[in-house]
């Protein structure tokens, strides 16, 4: 018989590299449903194209050329990705630029991307790849090597890791699924060459007997073969039928998203720095569109929905996005308008980015977003003379169905609901007492807001500060002494708190509230509360008193009953830590042979000695290596708590821990009168007293320590000449005005916590002492 035509054989050529194209393409199609549009779609499935039409162009040079020519095409085609991608999301510099940053940071960004994802270089380049790469070795396999089954194996892997990548944040692809598996039996099932007539009996010319005994080797295996595949389809159908409404594991729960620093965790500390430096020129903002009659709308910076008595803090999970956010439901009844700025970054520090809530597209800037609180971050900071447009959906709630509406309530709203341990009973009687007299939660929210507004003084100067003991101050300390008055700070966070109290769930919002378009200066910043409310969302309110408005006195509204004793001066029942006591030895047993019970005896107490010696050479080697990281390592602010730490452990080493809700000048109090007390006591012993050294009361926060002199006693002073008053000074400027402490202070905090130190722990007992220097507390305490 004659040969078939050029185009016959052409044609049964197609329908393997076809096959490999369309599952290599499905793989870009499955993937391509968490992206925000179709373009990672497009460039997979150009990348299956090409990769496998080079093979089959190839296919008949040597195999060791292959491999090269591939890769130049796979250069050319990422690098087209990657422009087409760039231009897709309006990303500044150049190709080289992008493409360095896209291979530096392709795999976390692609793990930590908000869904949808918005294809970017970065976003796109290792699909692209892996498409390529897996139509390569398919084609090469299949094609060249004539193994098509074995061909099917980089299509699969990658089709099963996109299917792992894409996790539960899309609907199952059945039908992609059931696409690939035709596909793929369509490809073995055609042939890819014509059958030779002359060969279709294998076993034509064999002698009988050898024809016999091949075919029943033949049927034989083919038995197995079948009763093989029959029996795994039994025992993996349940299974797998199993696993089909089980949710798939989303691997993005393994990758760390974007993190902030503290200055960004919470932002309401700055409230008062920036109050001092009213002047300071933050952004520069010019309204595009949606400015309205009332002119610029308020900006926000951040929204704080965790508290735990001393500080409030964003607790966002921030997770890269592209130019379009999420975008979330507005509340029935509520009136919506966009609102498109352009913004440019001037002396504001840190990483949050400002935006008009609720932002739904930014260009100009990368960014990371938290959708339960709308914040926005640049994860490489922010920089004087960024620019970037932000467009926002500003949401302006029914006032009439506020003034009805409940307030949610459950575990999906726990989070700004509680109330941490430890509130002040005075801010308890309060909170209660509002809510008792205003039933409705818009009316209880509306009281709060008019005790703090007619009752309380805003000044610029106020100390930053919204633990329990600060607000306490504020709400009820007297007005002579400095109570009563504070920056929108402390309205804002003592509105959220008695809100929580009152049982509303609460926020803390921080931003600016500029006056016109142009410079947005420290002058502008704000921190106002937040209530939410069922089936109208989160209404902000206005805590802060009416210009040139004489505030009332509290107690024409308020009485609390006294409290006798004061709490600060009750003190708190403490018990010394004491040492776990060794494990005692086993009682020796009866063995019929081997070593006497008195050998027995003293290797296990010498083994054990040495054991214990080994456990507290290495505690008292980490104790002096914790020490030395605290006080030696980190910038100054990190120092300067780091010997506040070392001091506080001592005290709690000493029997006299100090509470959470003492200022820093209460604990510096402690402090003295704890070393007065010991060194009471009982003099020291010969081998820690320091000839001609002492310390006296000044050096020991330059006030009367009780009486107990100590000069010229023989008490070692570790170089303290501040003392501990100084020490308590300098961890609230570390505390509060961050970047206001230098080396040579944070150099004096450390040798002031020494020489305290020394001289608490010379004034015990020789085993106290010792008992001190291995104590594993600090170790675990938490800090």
């Amino acid at each position: 018989m004659g040969r078939d035509p050029p185009v016959v054989t052409r044609l049964r050529a197609v329908p393997v590299p076809a096959a490999l194209v369309v599952l290599v393409a499905l793989s870009g199609v499955v993937l391509g449903r968490v992206y925000a549009d179709p373009l990672l779609t497009r460039l997979m499935v150009g990348a299956a194209v090409g990769s496998v039409l080079v093979s089959v162009a190839a296919r008949r040079l040597p195999s060791w050329l292959v491999a090269p020519l591939s890769v130049a095409a796979l250069t050319g085609w990422t690098l087209l990705s990657l422009r087409l991608a760039a231009s897709h999301a309006a990303l500044p510099g150049g190709l080289g630029e992008v493409a360095v940053d896209a291979a530096r940071n392709a795999i976390p960004r692609l793990l930590t991307a908000m869904i949808p994802v918005e294809p970017a270089p970065d976003t796109v380049l290792v699909p692209v790849v892996a498409a390529w790469l897996a139509g390569l070795t398919a084609a090469e396999v299949a094609l060249r090597a004539g193994r098509v089954l074995l061909g099917y194996l980089p299509p699969v892997l990658l089709y099963g890791g996109v299917l792992y990548v894409v996790g539960p944040n899309a609907e199952p692809a059945v039908g992609p699924t059931v696409l690939f598996a035709a596909v793929a039996a369509a490809g073995l099932a055609v042939p890819g060459r014509r059958a030779d007539p002359a060969a279709g009996d294998p076993v034509a010319g064999l002698p009988p007997a050898v024809r016999a005994a091949v075919r029943l080797r033949l049927v034989a295996a083919t038995a197995a073969g079948l009763a093989v595949v029959v029996g795994l389809a039994a025992l993996l159908a349940p299974v797998v039928a199993g696993q089909v409404e089980d949710r798939p594991v989303d691997p993005r729960r393994y990758v760390e998203p974007p993190q902030v620093e503290s200055l960004d965790e919470n932002p309401l500390i700055r409230i008062s720095g920036w109050a001092l430096n009213p002047d300071q020129r933050l952004l520069d903002v010019r309204t595009l569109a949606g400015a309205g009659d009332g002119g610029p709308p308020r900006i926000r910076l951040a929204v704080l929905s965790d508290y735990d008595g001393v500080t409030w803090r964003v607790g966002a999970t921030y997770r890269n996005a592209g130019r379009v956010l999420p975008a979330a439901e507005s509340a029935a009844g509520a009136t919506t308008d966009t609102v498109r700025q352009e913004i440019t970054v001037g002396d504001l520090t840190g990483r949050l980015l400002p935006a008009v809530p609720t932002p739904r597209e930014v260009t100009g800037a990368r960014v990371a977003y938290d959708p339960e609180t709308g914040t926005v971050i640049r994860p490489e900071g922010l920089a004087p003379g960024l620019r970037y447009d932000v467009s926002s959906v500003r949401e302006r709630p029914d006032l009439n169905l506020v003034t009805t509406a409940n307030v949610p309530a459950g575990d999906a709203v726990a989070r700004v609901l509680r109330v941490p341990d430890g509130a002040p009973e005075q801010l308890r009687r309060l909170g209660t007492q509002l809510a008792e007299e205003n039933g409705a939660p818009y009316a209880r929210a509306d009281a709060i807001a008019t005790f703090l507004a007619e009752h309380y003084r805003v000044t610029a100067d106020a100390p930053s500060g919204h633990a329990y003991p600060n607000l306490t101050f504020f709400l009820f300390g007297p007005r002579n002494g400095g109570g009563q008055r504070g920056t929108s700070e402390q309205f804002a966070a003592a509105f959220a708190v008695l809100g929580r109290l009152a049982g509303l769930p609460t926020r803390v919002v921080v931003g600016f509230e500029p006056k016109a378009d142009g410079p947005v200066r420290a002058a502008d910043a704000y921190a106002w509360p937040e209530v939410l409310f069922e089936g109208v969302g989160w209404v902000p309110f206005d805590p802060m008193p009416r210009p040139d408005s004489e505030p009332r006195p509290v107690e024409e509204d308020f009485r609390p009953k006294p409290e006798d004793p004061p709490p600060s001066e009750v003190p708190a029942p403490t018990e010394e830590p004491s040492a776990t006591p060794p494990a005692a030895a086993p009682a020796p047993g009866r063995p019929d042979r081997g070593p006497g019970t008195p050998v027995l005896v003293a290797g296990g107490v010498g083994g054990l000695v040495l054991l214990v010696g080994t456990a507290l050479a290495v505690l008292a080697a980490m104790r002096r290596r914790l020490s030395r990281s605290r006080l030696e390592r980190g910038d100054p602010g990190r120092r300067v708590t780091g010997a506040w730490r070392e001091l506080t452990d001592a005290l709690r080493l000493a029997g006299r821990p100090v509470g959470d809700d003492l200022a820093a000048e209460e604990v510096a109090e402690q402090a003295r009168a704890t070393l007065a007390a010991a060194r009471a006591s009982g003099p020291p012993t010969a081998g820690a007293a320091v000839s001609g050294a002492g310390v006296s009361g000044a050096d020991l926060g330059g006030a009367d320590s009780g009486g107990a002199g100590v000069s010229g006693a023989g008490w070692p002073d570790g170089g303290v000449d501040g003392g501990v008053g100084e020490l308590a000074d300098l961890v609230n400027r570390a505390a509060f005005a961050p970047g206001s402490v230098d080396a040579a202070q944070a150099d004096r905090a450390a040798e002031v916590s020494t020489g305290y130190v020394t001289a608490l722990r010379a004034a015990r007992s020789r085993w106290a002492r010792l008992r001190w220097t291995v104590h594993p507390g600090p170790l675990r305490w938490r800090r």
